[in-house]
């Protein structure tokens, strides 16, 4: 995990520098910023993979300029096809050099990974910039005041040289002036139907996501909320790792949900385990740090974000981790509460489809920026790229929730073996947010109504045209995400809410505590 800045001004460098400057907790290991004919290239370096300063970028030849925020999966088979390279470090990332000289613009179709990066090809005068297929690195652009375009990691950083900033599109290139998509991973190219098939698809799937992304030349951590995902990420790592994992857990002081089911399987996998407790007064001094980093208003992503971020700042202070794996993503692919109520097969598919298509704007969004805020990265084995196209190959039908347990091929493909207890393998699902306590959300609503009055609210309506907050929580967290990020609204098309056809108009939160299938989601 790095932070990455280009303009192609090279004139107003105080700017410059001040947007540069903006995303040190990316990469506080180095730092380099170059003013050329070129442009102006920025980056801060976490030290992850070849820590040595052969690892520190842009990377240059006399062809090529590059600077990539992201990790090459498929590196070692790449470096084996381009053995006569001279290769300087051993970074997995020097690997897209040799890439770019032979295969040009098709370079992302070649590449295993999650990354984001910006290429200067100097001999033939083109600015090449490219972003993968989940989004699962960041990457924002805008055009400046002469018309330049100008790339960040984050939409900080270009504050003060673009009047508009728009999120780069996850699996696009942008080459010669225009974005140009290179994979569609959630139109299937096939269709598994094949139970005992799809089982094995999952299984043997999920273990190689897990296990490509413990590649790294610095300790890895695990988030463990004790649900399903993060549990299975856990326990698969653990069968591929050398000693104990360090597993880390967060819930509220007096109503913590997920704590006891960490324990259990920190218990059952044999890690070093903490259970960071927060407080009333954590969670509502995070808020505005919170949306400062995740660059949003959106409720469902600021309230899962508050015990993310927290944890995220007691790893940074207390160990030496840089690497973190996380579950991230698992939701869209096998299902959340609400799509229980999918009226049929197709329509689970397409609403599947479409919360895939948006995580870099939600999940992912919110994994990358509580991570790196306090200088960590996030890995995400569930968004690696073929086990998405697999598991949006198989029969939509196998899919829906026809057992009254969610989620039931995930679970089925890891029951035996004992990769989990039973206890936390058919364990319903809780919402992270819900998860770690419900009285962080309703901590959280009983402040917000503190500051506002109705006439306020209704106020807000005509203030704010673009996904007008209808809560006094929505209501503060625009007010403060408009402080830092004036006109930027639209990097987020709408507030994430379940599909109101399928689970009724009256629902006005997003929390699964509302829906009528919650249950004993959250016990």
């Amino acid at each position: 995990m790095c932070g990455i800045f280009y303009t192609q001004d090279d004139t107003n460098i105080q700017t410059i520098e001040d947007g540069f400057s903006k995303l040190t907790h990316r990469g506080p290991d180095d730092d380099s910023l170059i003013h050329d004919h070129y442009g102006s290239f920025g980056f801060h370096r976490l030290s992850i993979m070849d820590v040595s300063h052969h690892g520190m970028q842009p990377f240059e030849t006399p062809q090529i300029r590059l600077m990539v925020n992201g990790e090459i999966y498929n590196y070692q088979t790449l470096k084996e096809h381009y053995a006569m390279y001279p290769y300087e470090g051993h970074s997995d990332c020097e690997v897209l050099l040799p890439l770019y000289l032979e295969v040009g613009d098709t370079m992302c179709t070649y590449l295993d990974a999650e990354f984001a990066f910006v290429l200067i090809d100097k001999t033939n005068h083109r600015l090449v910039a490219a972003r993968d297929p989940i989004g699962i690195r960041p990457l924002f652009y805008g055009m400046d005041s002469q018309n330049k375009i100008a790339f960040a990691s984050e939409m900080k950083s270009l504050l003060s040289l673009c009047k508009q900033i728009f999120p780069f599109p996850p699996g696009h290139i942008y080459v010669d002036g225009e974005f140009k998509s290179y994979i569609n991973c959630v139109q299937p190219q096939k269709t598994l139907s094949h139970l005992p098939l799809v089982l094995d698809t999952i299984k043997q799937g999920l273990i190689s996501a897990v296990e490509k992304r413990l590649m790294a030349d610095v300790e890895i951590g695990y988030l463990l909320s004790g649900g399903l995902d993060s549990s299975l990420v856990c326990a698969i790592a653990a069968k591929y790792s050398s000693k104990p994992l360090k597993t880390f857990s967060i819930g509220m002081q007096k109503d913590a949900i997920d704590s006891k089911y960490a324990k259990m399987v920190a218990d059952h996998i044999g890690s070093e385990h903490v259970d960071v407790l927060m407080s009333v007064d954590d969670i509502l001094n995070a808020v505005k740090d919170v949306i400062y980093h995740t660059e949003t208003y959106d409720i469902t992503t600021i309230r899962a974000s508050i015990g993310m971020y927290l944890l995220a700042k007691y790893i940074h202070e207390h160990t030496q981790i840089k690497v973190i794996l996380t579950g991230e993503v698992s939701d869209e692919l096998f299902g959340y509460k609400y799509t229980d109520f999918a009226p049929d097969a197709q329509s689970f598919q397409s609403e599947a489809a479409l919360r895939v298509s948006q995580l870099y704007m939600y999940d992912v969004l919110r994994a990358d920026r509580t991570l790196a805020a306090h200088s960590l990265e996030a890995r995400v084995p569930f968004g690696d790229i073929e086990f998405v196209k697999n598991v949006m190959s198989i029969d939509p039908s196998l899919k829906m929730n026809t057992t009254g347990i969610g989620k039931f091929l995930l679970r089925e493909a890891f029951k035996s073996d004992d990769w989990l207890p039973e206890t936390i393998l058919w364990r319903e699902k809780a919402a992270f947010s819900d998860a770690v306590g419900h009285s962080m959300v309703d901590e959280l609503k009983a402040y917000a109504q503190t500051l506002y009055t109705d006439q306020d609210l209704l106020d807000a309506q005509s203030r704010f045209t673009h996904c007008p907050p209808h809560t006094f929580e929505a209501l503060w967290y625009r007010e403060i995400f408009e402080g830092f990020f004036p006109s930027q609204a639209h990097v987020i098309p709408s507030f994430w809410m379940p599909n109101l056809e399928w689970v009724g108009h009256d629902i006005n939160d997003p929390s699964a505590r509302y829906l009528s299938n919650y249950h004993n989601s959250g016990k």
